[in-house]
């Protein structure tokens, strides 16, 4: 796979692309295999996946009629510099509340998922930004019209 040759790792999951920094390259860390220079965006960017701009798959995490979860340039940096990653459960959960927010007709929600907090366009089923425990402490988080608690 051409995706294993750029990036080292031994493949990635098509509904969370994420899970692969997770795993790493060649049994080692996701983290380190960013901390080493593995450059996270242009791996989806290779494997067309989940990248701005990319077309989504439909009926992911069990949602028929739903869009994958897109991540922002600015969220992938986000991720990437602070060490986040998700694993697939946790995406579905994700995805399972950004379509709840949807359902009530939120527009902008803040996702709180463990100590991990997404801030999503639920118009462009789109995540904003991403930030841990430590980069939430004195926030204000502004122009969102819902929260969602997982």
């Amino acid at each position: 796979m051409a995706l294993e040759k750029a990036t080292g790792f031994p493949g990635m999951n098509p509904m969370n692309p994420v899970e692969a920094l997770r795993k790493g390259p060649q049994g080692s860390s996701g983290v380190d295999a960013l901390k080493n220079g593995i450059d996270f965006k242009r791996a989806l960017e290779q494997a067309g996946l989940q990248t701005p701009g990319a077309k989504p798959q439909a009926g992911v995490g069990g949602l028929q009629g739903l869009e994958q979860l897109k991540f922002s340039n600015h969220a992938v940096e986000r991720m990437r510099s602070r060490g986040i990653s998700f694993q697939p459960e946790e995406m579905k959960n994700i995805e399972n509340a950004v379509a709840k927010a949807a359902a009530k007709g939120s527009k902008d929600t803040l996702v709180l998922s463990g100590d991990n907090a997404l801030i999503v366009s639920v118009k462009n089923n789109t995540v904003v930004t991403v930030m841990d425990r430590a980069a939430m402490k004195d926030n204000v988080f502004t122009n969102i019209d819902s929260t969602v608690v997982i």
